[in-house]
């Protein structure tokens, strides 16, 4: 009876320290493991360096393909280049060339 008395006198000047505590803690864990705390951010760091490196080889892929449309343009067709996909689009080997198909190579 005499520590839950004790306890009642006591406890309005404990309550404001224990409260900075627990407040202190909850953001620190936060902090750290929260969803934008110090581990998601290196996590994100990564997602981001991959994005870039898709990024780019898209761009890469990208520009070799308006390349290709652009040796394709009817106003000034390259003539490799459409010879290149007549022959593949079509099958189509000259008479005097030899073709050497490897294994496991697909079309």
């Amino acid at each position: 009876m005499v520590m839950l008395h004790e306890l009642r006198r006591r406890a309005p000047a404990i309550a404001g320290p224990l409260i900075g505590i627990a407040t202190t803690v909850y953001f620190g864990y936060h902090m750290i493991e929260g969803d934008r705390g110090l581990l998601a951010g290196r996590e994100i760091a990564v997602q981001l360096s991959l994005a870039r490196q898709t990024l780019t080889a898209t761009d890469t892929e990208r520009d070799a393909l308006a390349h290709k449309v652009a040796g394709l343009d009817p106003m000034h067709v390259d003539r490799d280049l459409l010879d290149q996909q007549i022959r593949s689009t079509l099958d189509l080997v000259a008479p005097n060339e030899v073709v050497i198909l490897h294994p496991g190579e697909s079309r």
